[in-house]
């Protein structure tokens, strides 16, 4: 049988599924991807309204995350820097800090500012030296900490912590505490060192697309559900059977095969867009919010990125991680005071709220990498998405290419095959 004649589906247009057919193409192959919606991207979408680019989540991308830079065109997606700090905001003050060795005017800021002591200024230096020279491979085998003990433990502040740290990488970990395992902390610290975060011109949305550009031989099956995915077949939601012979389920599996145990838990969050007359950071960076009473967490003024579309106004978001119970009207009350109590930030205008529900998964035991043998589940069923390795868009790139690679190798009993290196025979 000719490599074109399987019959190879991926379950889920998202980022691991585009990746996976992406490496099949490479190959040979021809697969179908089946999405339950109208578009490629997942949780990685953008939506229009009234002319302004809305992502779903505050998103960027890292620049230097290795499978970002393996299969994106950087240079095609147009990428908007964002200024390596942020302005936090804090008693009723705002302190501007950020790493001077990438951006020299963030120097005196820093110094300045009342966020930390000297001894925290230190230790940043200290951080980026020891992550600079240390590599992922030794990142995902060390000892696992919550992010907040590891803090501790490198010596920083109580008030460097809360000031800094909690607000910035709870809005990347969307949860308050920092739970998170310092190994994600360390890879992601690592990756803004050696990078800056950005963002596509279009919006967050242009990387799925971009994978679909790339994609010349693989047919899609839009608002298609999938309700069950067996060894050789695929049951669709209306009943239709679709024969198979091997199938890439890059979506949440444990709906689709029965009798599975691996069911993932998720974090959430509410993004809120507000449009208003005047922007209150006149920079591309983020803003902080470190007051304890603070509901919200992290807000970004989008008109200071150039985009490819904008509306008349000022673009506001505004990203809440804490847990509430509050309705949608509370909720951008209580969001809208917050903003004029804390950051002096008035006069803004309701335009959107997203409630992610499945924002980044829950995980334990945070790997980087893994070989292509581990997502098989089945003899014909393998695996993807980051809920196998750690919550980043690097990580769902990775599962996507190393599923399809186990499919490759389990196709070809061994043969060797392009591009599949020797570590994951």
């Amino acid at each position: 049988m000719k490599r074109t004649d399987y019959k190879i589906h991926i379950v889920g247009a998202g980022i691991s599924g585009l990746i996976a057919a992406k490496t099949l193409e490479a190959q040979g192959y021809k697969p179908v991807i089946i999405e339950s919606s109208g578009q490629v991207g997942g949780r990685v979408k953008t939506d229009i309204i009234n002319n302004y680019q809305l992502d779903h989540g505050f998103q960027v991308l890292l620049e230097a995350y290795p499978m970002a830079k393996k299969h994106l065109d950087y240079k095609a997606l147009q990428l908007q820097k964002f200024i390596p700090g942020a302005v936090i905001f804090k008693n009723g003050k705002a302190s501007t800090i950020g790493d001077p060795l990438r951006d020299l005017s963030l120097l005196f800021s820093t110094l300045t500012a009342n966020v930390g002591n000297f001894s925290d200024k230190l230790n940043i230096l200290k951080l980026n030296v020891k992550l600079k020279k240390k590599s992922l491979e030794d990142i995902f085998s060390s000892e696992e900490l919550s992010t907040h003990d590891y803090l501790v433990k490198e010596g920083f502040s109580a008030d460097m912590i809360s000031s800094f740290f909690k607000p910035f990488f709870a809005g990347i970990f969307l949860e308050p505490h920092l739970e998170t395992s310092s190994r994600m902390f360390e890879f992601v610290y690592k990756m803004f060192g050696e990078g800056l975060a950005v963002m596509p011109k279009a919006g967050i949305k242009a990387i799925p697309e971009q994978l679909q550009s790339q994609l010349k031989h693989t047919k899609f099956l839009f608002n298609t559900k999938v309700s069950e995915v067996k060894d050789d077949h695929i049951l669709l939601e209306n009943q239709e059977k679709l024969d198979t012979h091997f199938t890439i389920i890059a979506t949440e599996a444990t709906s689709l095969i029965s009798n599975l145990n691996t069911e993932t838990h998720w974090k959430s969050c509410d993004n809120l867009y507000f449009t208003l007359a005047d922007r209150h950071i006149k920079k591309p960076i983020i803003g902080l919010v470190a007051d304890d009473d603070a509901l919200i967490n992290n807000l970004f003024f989008n008109s200071n990125l150039d985009t490819s579309t904008s509306g008349n106004q000022e673009l506001l978001s505004v990203t809440v991680v804490k847990s509430h119970n509050l309705n949608e009207e509370q909720l951008i009350e209580r969001v809208q005071a917050d903003l004029k109590t804390y950051c002096d930030i008035k006069d803004t205008v309701f335009l959107k709220r997203y409630t992610i529900k499945k924002a980044l998964p829950k995980l334990k035991d945070l790997q980087n990498n893994c070989s292509p043998t581990e997502t098989q589940l089945k003899p014909t069923i393998f695996l993807a998405g980051d809920q196998m390795l750690n919550g980043s868009l690097n990580a769902a790139m990775c599962s996507g290419e190393r599923a399809a690679q186990g499919l490759i190798l389990t196709l070809e009993d061994g043969l060797r095959v392009e591009g599949i290196t020797s570590e994951y025979r």
